[in-house]
C-alpha cells in the first residue's frame, strides 16, 4: 500500500532482434554481446529519462495516446541519429581524400595498374549475379536503444489491463475491437519446433532451418502437445545410437534411396530455439523420419499430425552464382525452386506450411508458388517480414504475395502497430502468426498478444528452455480460462487459393486479397474444437529423454 492506495507494478522482458548463430566465433559473438550491451544501456537511459518525464500522468488505458507519443519521440530519435550520421560521413570522407591524396603524392602511378586488372573479374561476377537474381534489399538498421519504444508500449498494455482487473489478451482484443467484448475467443495453433537442421558437416541439407510439427484442430491444447512429445521421443529413439538406419521402415520405404542412409549423429544438445540439433543429407531423409516414427507410434501424418518446414532461403542465396545452394554444392534458381517445392508438396501432402521458401526479393516466384501451392499449402513470409514496424500509409504491405506474416514484437513495434497490421492482414484474408525472436526472454506476453489479437498460429520454438516453455504453459492456462469460461471459439483453418488472374507475372507484388470464391477447406479442418481437460503446467525445462 502506498498512501492508502493499492500499488500496481507491471514489468516485461523485451527480446534482441538479433539472430543467434549456433557456432559464432569468439569475435563475433562478443561483437554481438557489445552491441546488445549498448541497446540496453541506451535504452535504460531512455526509460529512466525522457520516456519516464514524457508519460507522466497519463492513464495506462490510454494506449493510442502513449503509442503515438512513443512513435513521435523514436522519429526524433531516429532524426538525430541521422544528422550524427551525416557529420560522420563528412568527416570521413575528409580523411579519405586527405589520405588518397598523400598517396598519389608518394606513389608511383604504374602501380595502380594491377589493382585494375584485379577489380575488373569480381566485377564480372557481380553484373553476371545482377542479371540472375534481383539483388539482395539493404537491411533495415536498428537504432541503438530501439526496443525501448516497444517495451514501454507493451508495459503500459499490461498496466492498463491490470487496473482494468482484466487478462493481458482480453485487454489486447478490446483495444482491437474498439473495447467491444468479443463474446467468443480461439486459440492460435502451435506451430512446435521439433528438429533444428543445422548446417553442420558431414550434413550436406541446407534447405531446411527448422523441422515443425502442427497439431490438427480438433485436439486440445493438451493433447496436441502429448502427441507431439511422444513422436520427439521415438525420434530420439529411432536417432541412437547412430551410425544405424533408424527403422527397416525407412530403409525399406518405397520413396527409396534417402532411407537407405542412416542420418548424421545427433548432437547432444539444444539449440536456443528449444529443440535437438541435428544434419541430413537429401531433403526425403527427415520426412522419411517423420512418417517412420509417427507410424511406429500408431500416427498418421496428414490425419494425427501435421508437418511445417522452415526453409531459411534468405541464407542459402548464392549471389556470385545467383542460385540457392540447397546441398551442399546443390544449387537451384528461383524458377528451380518453385518446381522442387510443388514436387515436394505432391510427394509429402502432410507438409501444410512452408516458410520462407523464397527470398522477398524473388517476388515473381513468390507469385508462381503461391499460384501453384496456395490452395494446398500455406506459404509464410517470415524474414520476408521481419523488419515491419508498422503498416504502410497507402495499405501497401511491402512483402511479396503470400498466405500469411510472421510477425515479431521487437524494436520500436508498438501495440498499437501490430492491432493495425493484424487489422490490416485480416481484411486481406491473410493468416497473421505471432512468433518469437531467435533471441528469446522469458516474458509470456508474446502468447497473450497472439491469442488477443486473433492469430491463427502461434511460434514459439520446441519444447525444452524454460524461455519457451513458460510460453506454452501460458497458452495452457489461456486455454483452462476460456474452457472453463465457456468462451473457447471453434478453430477452423483454411488454405487460399490465388487465382493465375490476381497477379500478372512478372510483376513485383505487396500483399493483395484473394478473390472470395478461392478459399478452399483443407483436410486439417476437422471436428470442432472441444472445451479440453487440461494438464497441470508443463515443467520448467522438459528433457528430450
Amino acid at each position: 500500500m502506498v498512501k492508502n492506495h493499492e500499488k500496481r507494478i507491471c514489468s516485461i522482458v523485451m527480446s534482441s532482434h538479433s539472430q543467434i548463430p549456433e557456432n559464432s566465433l569468439p569475435d563475433t559473438t562478443q561483437a554481438d554481446e557489445k552491441e546488445r550491451n549498448d541497446s540496453v544501456n541506451t535504452a535504460v537511459e531512455w526509460v529512466n529519462e525522457s520516456l519516464n518525464a514524457m508519460l507522466r500522468d497519463l492513464k495506462p488505458t490510454d494506449q493510442c495516446e502513449v503509442d503515438k507519443m512513443l512513435g513521435e519521440y523514436f522519429i526524433k530519435k531516429v532524426e538525430e541519429k541521422k544528422e550524427i550520421q551525416k557529420q560522420e560521413e563528412k568527416e570521413k570522407e575528409q580523411q579519405e581524400a586527405e589520405a588518397t591524396l598523400a598517396l598519389t603524392l608518394h606513389t608511383p602511378s604504374a602501380t595502380a595498374l594491377p589493382g585494375k586488372k584485379k577489380a575488373t573479374k569480381p566485377g564480372k561476377k557481380v553484373s553476371v549475379a545482377e542479371k540472375m537474381i534481383p539483388p539482395a534489399e539493404p537491411v533495415e538498421p536498428v537504432l541503438c536503444g530501439s526496443f525501448a519504444i516497444g517495451g514501454t508500449s507493451l508495459a503500459v498494455a499490461k498496466a492498463g489491463a491490470t487496473v482494468c482487473r482484466i487478462p493481458l489478451y482480453l485487454h489486447i482484443a478490446l483495444l482491437k475491437h474498439d473495447q467491444d467484448s468479443p463474446k467468443e475467443m480461439s486459440l492460435p495453433l502451435p506451430i512446435i519446433t521439433l528438429l533444428n537442421c543445422e548446417k553442420i558437416l558431414p550434413a550436406k541439407l541446407k534447405l531446411m532451418k527448422e523441422l515443425m510439427l502442427i497439431p490438427p484442430v480438433h485436439l486440445s491444447l493438451k493433447q496436441g502437445i502429448e502427441r507431439v512429445l511422444d513422436i520427439q521421443k521415438e525420434v530420439m529413439r529411432l536417432l541412437d545410437p547412430p551410425g544405424k538406419v533408424p527403422s527397416p521402415q525407412l530403409a525399406d520405404s518405397k520413396k527409396g534411396k534417402a532411407g537407405k542412409k542412416a542420418p548424421p549423429q545427433v548432437l547432444k544438445r539444444i539449440s536456443h530455439l528449444g529443440c535437438l540439433i541435428t544434419g541430413f543429407d537429401n531433403l526425403e531423409q527427415p520426412l522419411l523420419l517423420m512418417q517412420t516414427a509417427c507410424n511406429n507410434i500408431g500416427l498418421e501424418l496428414g490425419t494425427d499430425m501435421y508437418l511445417a518446414i522452415n526453409c531459411a532461403a534468405h541464407g542459402l542465396m548464392d549471389y556470385v552464382k545467383g542460385k540457392y545452394e540447397i546441398l551442399t554444392g546443390t544449387f537451384k534458381s528461383p524458377d528451380e525452386m518453385v518446381d522442387m517445392y510443388v514436387e515436394l508438396i505432391n510427394n509429402f501432402p502432410f507438409i501444410i506450411a512452408l516458410i520462407d521458401p523464397l527470398r522477398k526479393e524473388d517476388r515473381e516466384q513468390w507469385n508462381n508458388i503461391c499460384c501453384a501451392l496456395g490452395s494446398k499449402c500455406y506459404l509464410i513470409a517470415e524474414d520476408a517480414a521481419t523488419h515491419i514496424s508498422k503498416p504502410k500509409i497507402d495499405q501497401n504491405i511491402n512483402v511479396p504475395m503470400c498466405s500469411g506474416v510472421v510477425l515479431k514484437y521487437i524494436n520500436q513495434t508498438k501495440v498499437s502497430d501490430l492491432i493495425e497490421l493484424t487489422g490490416l492482414l485480416d481484411g486481406q484474408r491473410h493468416i497473421t502468426i505471432l512468433g518469437s525472436p531467435d533471441g528469446e526472454s522469458s516474458d509470456d506476453s508474446l502468447v497473450d498478444l497472439a491469442v488477443g489479437l486473433g492469430a491463427r498460429f502461434i511460434k514459439l520454438g520446441g519444447l525444452s528452455r524454460g524461455e519457451r516453455v513458460t510460453k506454452y504453459n501460458r497458452l495452457l492456462a489461456i486455454e483452462e480460462e476460456l474452457a472453463k469460461n465457456r468462451t473457447l471459439r471453434e478453430a477452423t483453418l483454411e488454405f487460399i487459393a490465388f487465382g493465375e488472374e490476381s497477379q500478372p507475372e512478372n510483376q513485383p507484388s505487396a500483399v493483395s486479397p484473394p478473390p472470395e470464391q478461392d478459399l478452399v477447406l483443407p483436410k486439417l479442418c476437422q471436428p470442432a474444437l472441444q472445451a479440453p481437460s487440461l494438464p497441470a503446467q508443463l515443467p520448467e525445462n522438459i528433457t528430450l529423454t
